[in-house]
């Protein structure tokens, strides 16, 4: 049943869903602890970290379904440790400071690269140790599920500085407030299309890869690809369309510490956009 390439997508979804909410409840918990919580937080969750390596790291030559499995697990829980330390404020960047109005489009880019810049530098790191470990491996799911997220989110993030119609902050937890600051709402920029279609072409090569596989590991990992990839697609256009997506995880969370500093009628933040 687990070479369901069915099974696999929707397996991929609820880890999609629960870690995306798992990750925010840690955060929205952190948050009401202050900022020694929030280190703390990001500090226990090492294990994570190093399990997700570990894994990585083993599954690269074995094959079969569950070997698949594995190794998109396990680049999760890398992704998802990094993107801890990025929503407890543990690991973001050198700016923590609010973007003023007016300001050149140069100056506006280098300061929304300083709130960002050493998450950014870790996840590149990761990114390239990964493939110079695992490239030609056996097992490469967990690489290019790495890859697929890593890409994605870059795109996400340039969405967000140029400007989409629809941004949620809703989730974006007190370390980060001043992140608002740094979006920007407008019509779609030149930057949407070009992400919309190269994501649409990578599900469509999984999709072919699906198609063509001969394996029940080719099967699921090439089907676990597809739907982390068309979840990222997803998540874009979630930018543009009026869906309340935030109901997904709202009703699982604690109440969030009362602010008046996070910018009203913006919404989703990059950082809650699935990991």
């Amino acid at each position: 049943m687990l070479t369901s390439p069915w099974i696999a997508a929707l397996a991929a979804l609820f880890v999609w869903w629960f870690s995306t909410g798992a990750i925010l409840c840690l955060v929205r918990h952190a948050d009401r602890g202050g900022r020694r919580t929030r280190i703390l937080c990001t500090t226990l969750g090492l294990p994570l970290l190093l399990a997700g390596l570990w894994g990585f790291a083993a599954s690269l030559d074995l094959s079969g379904p569950g070997a698949a499995y594995a190794a998109f697990l396990s680049a999760l829980a890398v992704w998802g440790w990094v993107e801890l330390s990025f929503l407890t404020g543990a690991i973001t960047g050198p700016n923590p400071y609010a973007c003023p109005e007016d300001l050149p489009e140069w100056e506006r880019f280098i300061r929304a690269w300083g709130t960002i810049a050493y998450h950014e530098m870790l996840l590149t790191v990761l990114f390239a140790a990964m493939w110079l470990y695992g490239a030609g491996a056996e097992n490469t799911v967990g690489l290019w599920t790495f890859t697929v997220l890593y890409f994605a989110r870059i795109s996400a993030k340039l969405n967000l500085y140029f400007g989409v119609p629809r941004i949620n902050i809703e989730f974006l937890p007190g370390a980060l407030e001043h992140l608002a600051s740094h979006f920007r709402i407008s019509r779609l920029n030149w930057v949407f299309p070009v992400s919309v279609t190269g994501l649409t072409f990578a599900v469509a090569c999984w999709l072919e890869r699906l198609h063509a596989a001969t394996t029940p590991a080719e099967t699921v990992g090439f089907a676990l690809l597809s739907a982390i990839t068309a979840l990222a697609l997803l998540e874009h256009w979630l930018m543009v369309l009026p869906l309340p997506d935030a109901k997904l995880w709202r009703w699982m969370l604690p109440a969030p510490v009362s602010s008046t500093s996070k910018t009203p009628n913006t919404t989703r933040p990059e950082g809650t956009h699935g990991f």
